[in-house]
């Protein structure tokens, strides 16, 4: 389970980078500090990282980086557009403003299946 510190770590500088964006609002995923773009998940803080929703050829690209990883919570198969930020100190996460303002972007352009028979 995430310590109570770095999550308050992590949280202060995502509230500082995500909520002055337009239509971003805080809110709770499996118990964690998330974030919503008109109402739909792009973000969260989940074990020592951020999970981040993107398209799925970012996802891919980012992989190959040393902190980024496949976001996998409770244990689930990998999500082919999610991915998860680990940086050592939460002030790192400002380095991932691009890859925040990907995620904001694309999410909102998702249409909600809300209320569609399948």
């Amino acid at each position: 389970m995430l310590k109570p510190n770095v999550e308050s770590g992590h949280k202060a500088i995502l509230d500082s980078l995500l909520l002055n964006m337009p239509s971003v609002a805080e809110g709770k995923m499996f118990g964690y500090a998330a974030y919503y773009v008109n109402g739909k998940l792009f973000a969260c803080i989940y074990g020592q990282g951020v999970g981040v929703k993107v398209p799925e050829e970012v996802a891919n690209k980012l992989l190959s980086e040393k902190h980024v990883v496949p976001f996998q919570p409770l244990g689930k198969p990998k999500m082919r557009e999610w991915i998860q930020i680990n940086r050592a100190r939460s002030a790192d996460y400002r380095k991932d403003i691009d890859i925040f303002r990907t995620s904001v972007e694309f999410v909102s352009q998702i249409q909600t299946t809300k209320g569609k028979k399948k």
